[in-house]
């Protein structure tokens, strides 16, 4: 379900959406709400995957710094 809503955009950027909404498909034109839409709903799956891979990150560089406290631990008892 879709609902309307009003916002205000500069002169500029609407005549960016125009152009660009228009050479979606050649001879068929995409609305501008349609144009805005699928601009952030990419926008949201790209900001979603950030989080994700920087979760990921985090928990890699978790993991790694364990792993690397451990390999400390067996060169200093070989050492001995």
């Amino acid at each position: 379900m879709k609902e309307k809503t009003s916002i205000t955009l500069s002169k500029e950027i609407l005549a960016g959406i125009d152009r660009m909404a228009g050479s979606k498909q050649k001879g068929s034109k995409q609305s501008r709400s349609a144009f805005i839409e699928a601009v952030l709903a990419r926008y949201f799956r790209q900001q979603a995957r950030a989080q994700i891979e920087a979760r990921d990150l985090e928990l890699i560089n978790k993991a790694a710094d364990e792993l690397n406290e451990e390999v400390e631990d067996v060169l200093r008892y070989q050492q001995t």
